[in-house]
């Protein structure tokens, strides 16, 4: 026989895509998800493949040393016969001179970039052919791999959708803003390989590293710490929160990951200013579901950073409600991270699925800034000896509030009622645009035996009391529409629950304030005011909070916190109610004009008001949303926008995706940042 001579082949990037549902990467190479077949051809010149005489095998390797030991490298024969828990290939079909083979990874295989070769050898001559590198992901759809995730609906949402909503504000005002994760747009495939070729776990040994490319939880270690850079590990954003963004972009301007990344690549893996928490949880997001991994963003509202880990969060105020010396210890008016599914075979039985990874960078983790994967299941049971960072985590959502009142004489007194850690645990419904509660995940109803044990076992008593029925009760109250650029009420309401009258004296002091509990300068006070309550009455004290007093003191965060004060003259007790404020933004307008369809123009109309009583200058509009717009269209207006005046544009897209898709809109200007916007927009599918 003459030797079998390969002429070409064909690794049908585009059907296998649609197979392994990486289609919408849109890239020119092959992507395919380990434990699941793909189908190449290969076509040879001169004869056929005759089986029995010709013998055809394949390599696989991936990094820089691959190895059989280490799994980055495999040789396996073309058989009848494929083994499931290693490299297999087995003829399809034959046509003519072509031949198809079938080509199937084990389920727990590394992943990242592959190279392939055939070697065709006939009476012991052989030839040997380079066939193209491909890339291989985590599969969710496999029931053997380790991210196997059961529901279509939440692989869907958690794996393939490129767009969604995180939630901020405060407890008491949860709003959501857009997001596009983006991990399917051109180059993020590779900017996520590269991640994870730069990291230092690979520097330090490239081949222990890629050997460990098998399992979810070393990679979304890895991602952790290099979504954040305070290692000087060439990380992805650099994070800041004093409202100083001049050198960089405000946290508040991002609408996606996309660009993020895309910077940070095109800058030689600098780090690209700034983040905060929703933006790292975002990009990791983004990475974790480009490489196959199920992930959603959460957020946690009223977050304790508890640094020396005692479960305290100790707060000084003095008689006028003004916080009397620094701590550390912050409270965050909501704090984001990151929640991947995967099993943890390498823990106890019991603690697969959601896993907390956080890449904010706060508190080191075994000298790294990194944090997780932390199962959900372990901080709810309060086991702090697993891994990773459980004790850190069942802090945030766990923490008691003590709030100190100092009195002029430098006494100090308890306030009777600490504030809630841990409220409302958020994160986007599957599907659909509405708001998940699933605090239920984190922790045990309040005040259940179950509680109470889990606080044992983690060897902290609950300090805090429950709404308190007898004696005097408070809390703040706000009038309707806090609206950036006018002026607002807040009110502390104070009730008698007991059946005498009582006397008291009520302060209310407000400030700008920080996202992560920073404070800036005071922007309302009241004088303490002496009021009797009649027996189980109410009485309101007002606190006019002006806009010309709040104007120039707000960050970027749109906060202020107002802490109202109560001395019961009767009793001597001192009762503290803290709330935070968010001053809304207006709202972006969007509307579709025509009917959308894939690849075919469509207009949108994009306006904002000027709620202020100045103008806007250097007004900007950002659009962008996968399969819309190509990357992020930007709209700078030439004039400053009056008082009351409209900024109305109109932009034309060209829908590159078909189904539901968002378009995203963010406004920025001097008065006023962080404006975002967003539109559902269903796009008919191309007709054939």
């Amino acid at each position: 026989f003459a030797d079998l001579v390969l002429e070409t082949w064909d690794l049908h990037c585009d059907r296998n895509g649609r197979e392994h549902r990486t289609a919408d990467m849109g890239c020119k190479q092959l992507v395919v998800r380990r434990g699941q077949p793909f189908t190449i051809t290969l076509r040879f010149s001169g004869r056929a493949y005759e089986e029995g005489v010709d013998k055809l095998s394949f390599n696989v390797e991936t990094g820089p040393c691959p190895s059989e030991t280490s799994g980055t490298s495999s040789h396996f024969v073309m058989t009848d016969c494929p083994e499931e828990s290693c490299w297999s290939a087995v003829s399809q079909q034959q046509d003519g001179e072509s031949l198809s083979v079938s080509l199937c990874s084990p389920p727990n295989a590394r992943i990242g970039r592959y190279s392939m070769t055939l070697e065709a050898c006939t009476d012991y001559q052989g030839s040997s052919y380079q066939i193209g590198d491909f890339v291989l992901l985590f599969n969710p759809w496999h029931p053997e791999d380790t991210v196997f995730l059961r529901d279509e609906n939440e692989r869907r949402e958690y794996v393939l959708s490129q767009h969604g909503l995180i939630y901020q504000g405060t407890c008491d005002y949860i709003f959501s803003v857009p997001w596009n994760f983006g991990q399917f747009e051109d180059d993020i495939l590779a900017i996520c390989l590269n991640m994870l070729d730069i990291n230092p776990k690979h520097l330090r040994d490239q081949n222990r590293d890629c050997s460990r490319r098998n399992d979810p939880v070393y990679i979304g270690r890895v991602v952790s710490a290099m979504v954040n850079c305070n290692d000087k590990d060439r990380g992805v954003l650099f994070g800041r929160w004093d409202n100083q963004y001049e050198d960089g972009i405000s946290p508040m301007a991002w609408i996606g990951s996309v660009d993020i990344l895309k910077r940070w690549n095109k800058f030689g893996c600098q780090p690209v200013k700034y983040g905060q928490c929703w933006v790292f949880a975002a990009v990791a997001c983004t990475v974790m579901r480009c490489l196959g991994i199920p992930s959603r963003v959460v957020t946690n509202y009223n977050s304790a950073h508890d640094t020396n880990a005692n479960l305290t969060i100790d707060r000084y105020v003095n008689e006028k409600g003004e916080q009397e010396r620094y701590s550390w210890d912050k409270i965050w008016n909501f704090h984001c991270w990151v929640e991947s599914w995967m099993a943890r075979p390498d823990l106890a039985a019991g603690y697969d699925g959601w896993q907390v990874l956080d890449p904010t960078p706060q508190e080191k983790s075994e000298g790294v800034y990194c944090c997780g994967p932390a199962p959900v299941k372990a901080i709810k049971e309060g086991d702090m000896l697993l891994k990773y960072d459980i004790p850190f985590i069942f802090a945030e959502v766990n923490a008691d509030v003590v709030y100190w009142v100092v009195q002029g004489d430098g006494m100090q007194k308890q306030s009777i009622r600490s504030s809630d850690v841990g409220k409302y645990i958020s994160t986007k419904s599957v599907g659909r645009d509405s708001r998940d509660d699933i605090t239920h995940n984190y922790k045990y109803p309040e005040g259940s035996e179950e509680e109470r044990a889990v606080f044992e076992k983690a060897e902290h008593q609950k300090k805090s009391i429950g709404e308190e029925d007898e004696g005097l009760h408070l809390r703040i109250k706000v009038s309707e529409g806090a609206n950036k650029g006018s002026d607002f009420d807040v009110f502390a309401v104070v009730n008698n629950n007991t059946d005498e009258e009582r006397v008291c004296r009520v302060t209310l002091c407000a400030r700008a304030t920080s996202h992560n509990g920073t404070l800036g300068p005071q922007c309302g006070l009241t004088d303490p005011v002496d009021i009797d309550i009649e027996p189980r009455a109410e009485k309101r004290v007002p606190l006019r909070i002006l806009y010309e007093e709040y104007r120039d003191k707000l960050t970027q965060d749109n906060l202020i916190k107002v802490v109202a004060l109560l001395k019961d003259h009767q009793t001597g007790d001192v009762l503290v109610a803290v709330r935070d404020i968010y001053v809304e933004n207006p709202p972006i307008k969007i509307r579709i004009l025509g009917e959308p369809m894939q690849n075919r123009k469509l207009v949108a109309e994009i306006s904002l008001v000027n709620p202020l009583a100045v103008p806007l200058n250097g007004c900007m509009f950002m659009v962008e949303g996968t399969g819309l717009t190509e990357g992020q269209l930007v709209k700078e207006l030439e004039e400053p926008l009056e008082p009351q005046g409209e900024a109305k544009f109109r932009m034309d897209l060209m829908p590159r995706l078909s189904g539901l898709q968002k378009l995203m809109v963010d406004f920025e200007s001097d008065q006023l940042t962080g404006v975002k916007g967003y539109r559902n927009v269903i796009i008919a599918p191309q007709p054939m």
